[in-house]
C-alpha cells in the first residue's frame, strides 16, 4: 500500500469511529425515543445503519494492522513494479494512457489508479521502458508499449 492509501484509510476510519458513530448513536436513540420498536422503521433503519458501520470500521482496522507500506518516493529505474507511474501506448489506436499501480484498497480506474492483481497491472509489472506487452481484458486482448515508468 502507498502512503497516500494508507492515509486515506485511517482518515475514513477515524470519521466512522468519531463522527459516523456518534451520529447513528443519536438516530437510535431519538428513534427509541418514538415508542414501539417492533414497528418503528426508523429504529430498524438505524440499527442496520450501524451494524454496516460497524463492519466497515472491523475491516478498515484488518486491513490498516496488516499493510505494508511501500514509499514510492524511495523507488526508481525503468522496470515497472509496485507504485510505479505506467505510461501507455495503445498499439491499435496510438491512444496514450496513464496508470499508477497501487494496492487492491487504493485502485481507482477514474483517478488512474490499477490494482496491483489487475489483468493490466500483472502483465506489466517487470517490464521496462520500451517493452511491448499484450493484456487480456473483457473487450478481447489489446497491445500496449510502455512508453515511461515514473516514481513519484
Amino acid at each position: 500500500m502507498t502512503p497516500g492509501g494508507h492515509a486515506a484509510l485511517e482518515i475514513e476510519l477515524k470519521q466512522r469511529q468519531q463522527v459516523d458513530r456518534q451520529r447513528i448513536i443519536s438516530a437510535i436513540s431519538e428513534a427509541r425515543a418514538h415508542g414501539d420498536l417492533s414497528e418503528n422503521a426508523e429504529y430498524h433503519a438505524a440499527k442496520e445503519q450501524q451494524a454496516l458501520n460497524e463492519g466497515r470500521i472491523a475491516e478498515l482496522e484488518d486491513k490498516l494492522s496488516r499493510a505494508e507500506i511501500i514509499d514510492v518516493a524511495k523507488l526508481s529505474g525503468d522496470t515497472v513494479m509496485f507504485g510505479a507511474t505506467v505510461t501507455l501506448i495503445d498499439e491499435d489506436t496510438e491512444e496514450e494512457k496513464s496508470w499508477q499501480i497501487v494496492g487492491d484498497m487504493e485502485a481507482d480506474a477514474k483517478a488512474g489508479r490499477i490494482s496491483i492483481s489487475s489483468p493490466l497491472a500483472r502483465a506489466l509489472i517487470g517490464k521496462k521502458r520500451g517493452t511491448s506487452v499484450e493484456v487480456v481484458t473483457p473487450k478481447g486482448a489489446r497491445s500496449y508499449e510502455i512508453a515511461a515508468v515514473r516514481f513519484a
